[in-house]
């Protein structure tokens, strides 16, 4: 709930605390944002960039719950234990972030797109869900984020670290080679530039140092239901022919052997 996390956060406009009241979010300065009746408060300033549709959102869910990536919730757990305060930046529906919450954690998921945070506000009873633009300053304090998780998502480095505590970790989770195989070479999939680490080294190095590295590949078995949700749910679905697409899909074995693989980096804040 919002509440768990309102301590935590600022006003986007001025920067200064907030709190709950009436059904809003308000600052001493008069700012004042709406929580919508699934539980999460839109904090945009401006007009955001491409945000998760419904269909992708719902292509998600069900993929997720299905339990196909359970394997990399386990381990994104083991990483975030302990910590007292986890944020999520581009949580989407909010399943990581709610398995990393240990017994007395609060979380704080931060998505562009309001109908992905309004499954995320549901996803556990302590997340707090926040629509906010990772472009922007986010609405948060300095410097109370124990661990700051980035799954599949877009990256700013300098906001990562002003929020993050001294010695707090940032978690980023991005496709290792081979995800997703053998549907990229069917289907057409967008493939993972090989350039990703390398890139993200100049994303991060200025204001992160990297401390360890490791990897999760997940051998599944999906059936053409399954294989149309994975692709729906990513970036893919952005550029693939829906009718184009069931055609390849029908064309698959049923189920087909994929293979998702997950490069996992953690960083902290370069001294």
């Amino acid at each position: 709930m919002l509440a768990d996390v309102i301590d935590h956060l600022v006003c986007p406009v001025c920067g200064t605390a907030i709190h709950l009241t009436g059904g809003a979010v308000r600052c001493a300065r008069g700012h004042s944002f709406d929580v919508a009746r699934q539980g999460y408060v839109n904090m945009l300033t401006r007009p955001a960039g491409t945000a998760d549709t419904p269909a992708m959102v719902a292509a998600r869910a069900r993929f997720l719950e299905a339990g196909h990536y359970d394997p990399l919730a386990r381990r994104l757990a083991a990483v975030c234990a302990g910590a007292a305060v986890i944020a999520d930046a581009g949580a989407g529906t909010g399943h990581y972030l709610a398995a990393a919450l240990g017994d007395d954690a609060v979380g704080i998921a931060l998505d562009v797109s309001k109908h992905a945070l309004k499954r995320a506000a549901r996803a556990h009873p302590r997340i707090g869900a926040v629509v906010a633009d990772v472009w922007r300053p986010l609405p948060i304090r300095d410097g109370v984020v124990d661990v700051l998780l980035n799954v599949f998502a877009p990256r700013n480095a300098e906001e990562f670290a002003r929020v993050l505590r001294p010695g707090g970790a940032l978690i980023v989770v991005t496709p290792g080679p081979g995800h997703l195989r053998p549907l990229v070479e069917r289907l057409g999939l967008l493939t993972v530039d090989e350039d990703k680490d390398r890139r993200l080294e100049e994303t991060l190095g200025g204001a992160f140092a990297r401390t360890d590295e490791e990897t999760e590949e997940i051998t599944l078995s999906l059936g053409h239901d399954e294989v149309e949700a994975v692709v729906g749910m990513g970036p893919s679905a952005w550029h693939t022919d829906p009718e184009e697409l069931a055609a390849r899909i029908g064309e698959l074995p049923d189920p087909v052997p994929v293979t998702a693989a997950f490069r996992i980096t953690r960083w902290t804040t370069a001294s």
